[in-house]
C-alpha cells in the first residue's frame, strides 16, 4: 500500500508558532489562490500587509478549481512561505484573503474575498446533463459557493461598484450584510500607470511610429481564441510589421489547462512573425496602457482597455454568456464587431468612431464607484478583520510592472 506524506511547513502559525519566532505578537494572514488569475489579483492586495512587521503572510493553493496548472510553481516563485492545503485547513489564521470562492469554508479565520476580474458580468457556463436547464448565476456571486451548509462563508466581501450590491441582493441576499464597496485596485493601478505609457510602448517594440494592436482572449469555446484559434496568425499576416506591433494576452486558464509548452508551440508561427505573446502572470496591464487598439471579447481585459480610453473591436462576444444589464453588456452595446470577411486595417481605423471621450468615461465609471480609493479601503478592512490598528501611512498605488520578456518559442526536438 502506497502512503503519501504531505510536507509540513514550519513557520509563524499553529501550535509551534513560538518555536522559531523572532518577531513578537504577529498577526498571521493566509493568502488563498484558486488559480493563476486569482493569484495575480492577490498581488494587488497582499503587498499592502507584507511591509508591516506586525503581520506574517503565508500562501496556499486551494484545490477548488480545475485550472490549478502552474499555480504551485507561481506561488513558490513569489518567494513567500507556501503551505500545502492539508496544513492550511488545520491551522488558525487571523485573516484569510482570497480572490475567488470555493472550499474557503474549510479554513479557520475570518475570510475576506476580493474580485479577480473587472466585476461580475458573465453567466456561469451551463453544465451538460440530462436534466432540464435552469437559470444560470452570475460568476463571482454564485450563492452555492458563498453560502455553505447554512452559513455565509466570507466575513467580508469587497465589491468594486455600488451596482454590485443590488446584484448581490438578487444572487445571494444572505451575503449582503458582509459586503462593502471599495473600488477596483486593478483599475487604480492602471490609472497610476498612464504616465509610463511611452516607456511601456518602447519595451513592447512600438517604436518608430508603429501602432500597437493588443489582442486579448478570455478562456472557453466562446472566447476569441476559442472561436478563432488562428486569430493571432490572421492579425500578424494582415498588419505590416513596419507599421504595427502586435501584442497578445491569453487568459491564464488557457495556459493552465494546456500547459505553457503547448500554448507556445501552437503560436510558434505567430512568434516568428513578430507577435509578442505575453506570459500569463503579468504584462497585459502594461500592454493595455501602451495600446492603440484592442481586439478582444467579453473578457475583463477587453473591458479594462475600453475603460482606459482605447478603441475596442470585438472579435467574439457571445450574448448568451453575458449577464444582462451589467457593465460587460454595456461594452457589447457600443463596441463594433470584427467582420472576419473584411480586411482588418480599415476596421481598426473605424473602431475609433464608436468611442467618444464620454463613452470611455461611462465605461470607466462602470468599473468602480470608488476610483482611486481601493487600496485604502481594502487595507482598512483587512486590519479591521485582524483587530489591528491600520498603518498610519496611506498605501501606495503603484504603477504596473514593465512588460515581461517575450515568450520563447519551444524548439522542436
Amino acid at each position: 500500500m502506497e502512503c503519501t506524506i504531505h510536507p509540513w511547513v514550519p513557520g509563524p502559525f499553529g501550535l509551534d508558532a513560538r518555536r522559531g519566532a523572532t518577531m513578537p505578537g504577529q498577526r498571521t494572514v493566509l493568502a488563498v489562490a484558486h488559480h493563476l488569475t486569482a493569484a495575480t489579483r492577490l498581488a494587488d492586495v497582499i503587498p499592502m500587509l507584507e511591509t508591516d512587521r506586525r503581520v506574517a503572510v503565508a500562501y496556499t493553493a486551494a484545490p477548488a478549481s480545475v485550472f490549478t496548472g502552474g499555480l504551485d510553481a507561481h506561488l513558490r516563485d513569489l518567494g513567500g512561505l507556501v503551505l500545502p492545503w492539508s496544513q492550511a485547513v488545520t491551522t488558525r489564521f487571523d485573516l484569510v484573503v482570497a480572490a475567488s470562492h470555493g472550499m474557503l469554508e474549510n479554513l479557520h479565520g475570518p475570510v475576506m474575498t476580493v474580485l479577480h476580474g473587472a466585476g461580475p458580468g458573465k453567466l456561469l457556463g451551463r453544465l451538460r446533463g440530462a436534466g432540464p436547464p435552469a437559470a444560470r448565476p452570475v460568476t463571482g456571486l454564485i450563492r452555492e459557493r458563498i453560502v455553505v451548509a447554512g452559513r455565509v462563508v466570507p466575513s467580508s466581501m469587497a465589491l468594486a461598484h455600488e451596482r454590485h450590491l443590488s446584484m448581490l441582493d438578487r444572487e445571494c441576499p444572505e451575503a449582503r450584510p458582509v459586503a462593502f464597496v471599495c473600488g477596483d485596485p486593478c483599475l487604480d493601478r492602471l490609472t497610476a500607470s498612464m504616465p509610463y505609457r511611452e516607456a511601456y510602448r518602447r519595451a513592447l517594440g512600438a517604436v518608430g511610429g508603429r501602432r500597437l494592436v493588443f489582442v486579448s482572449s478570455t478562456w472557453g469555446r466562446d472566447s476569441l481564441f476559442g472561436a478563432h484559434p488562428d486569430v493571432l496568425l490572421r492579425v500578424a499576416t494582415e498588419l505590416p510589421r513596419d507599421e504595427y506591433q502586435i501584442v497578445a494576452a491569453l487568459h491564464p486558464h488557457i495556459w493552465s489547462w494546456y500547459g505553457r509548452r503547448q500554448v507556445l508551440s501552437w503560436h510558434a508561427d505567430c512568434l516568428r512573425l513578430g507577435v509578442r505573446l505575453l506570459p500569463p502572470e503579468e504584462g497585459w496591464r502594461a500592454a493595455l496602457v501602451a495600446a492603440d487598439r484592442v481586439v478582444g471579447d467579453h473578457g475583463s481585459v477587453t473591458y479594462y482597455g475600453a475603460a482606459l480610453g482605447v478603441p475596442v473591436l470585438l472579435g467574439a462576444f457571445p450574448e448568451d454568456s453575458v449577464a444582462p444589464g451589467t457593465h460587460t453588456a454595456g461594452l457589447g452595446a457600443v463596441a463594433p464587431r470584427v467582420e472576419w470577411d473584411r480586411p482588418l486595417i480599415p476596421q481598426l481605423a473605424e473602431a475609433a468612431h464608436a468611442f467618444t471621450e464620454r463613452v470611455h468615461d461611462e465605461l470607466r465609471h462602470g468599473l468602480s464607484s470608488r476610483p482611486g480609493e481601493a487600496a485604502r479601503l481594502i487595507r482598512a478592512e483587512m486590519y479591521r478583520l485582524m483587530r489591528l490598528q491600520d498603518q498610519a501611512r496611506p498605501p501606495d498605488v503603484l504603477p504596473v510592472p514593465a512588460p515581461c520578456p517575450p515568450a520563447v518559442r519551444v524548439q522542436a526536438a
